[in-house]
């Protein structure tokens, strides 16, 4: 049951960002981004097996079959991936928001459409 949650808010994290992404709003690109990113993050800590109440290091002295750990290499990476996206999120807010005061758009291409909701995806 718990493979299906994860899977289940993998699959809409990615769903979320993938729409976002195609929206015409650089707010909203970057918004997609951050939710791949954290789908991305949420399938990298799946992958160290999901054990509830392990210890994620068992000493193999007190413990002969170490078979229900939790590995601590993709925590690892994911507390890494999260400061890197934070990082990233941060210079390209700072970039949408240089260039929206360039552009006096947030528009992606820079331009307005030329109708009222064209683009928008309404």
């Amino acid at each position: 049951m718990l493979e299906l949650a994860v899977a289940s808010s993998i699959g809409a994290l990615t769903a979320a960002g993938v729409w976002l992404l195609l929206r015409c709003r650089t707010f909203d690109v970057i918004l997609g981004l951050t939710l791949l990113s954290y789908a991305v993050n949420v399938l990298i800590f799946a992958m160290g097996r999901l054990v509830v109440g392990k210890p994620p290091i068992l000493d193999p002295a007190l413990s002969p079959t170490l078979a229900n750990h939790t590995d601590p290499l993709p925590q690892a990476l994911v507390l890494t991936a999260i400061v890197i996206s934070f990082a990233m999120t941060a210079v390209l807010l700072v970039v949408a928001i240089r260039a929206r005061a360039d552009a006096r758009s947030d528009h992606v291409d820079g331009r307005e459409p030329a109708t009222p909701g064209e683009g928008d995806g309404a």
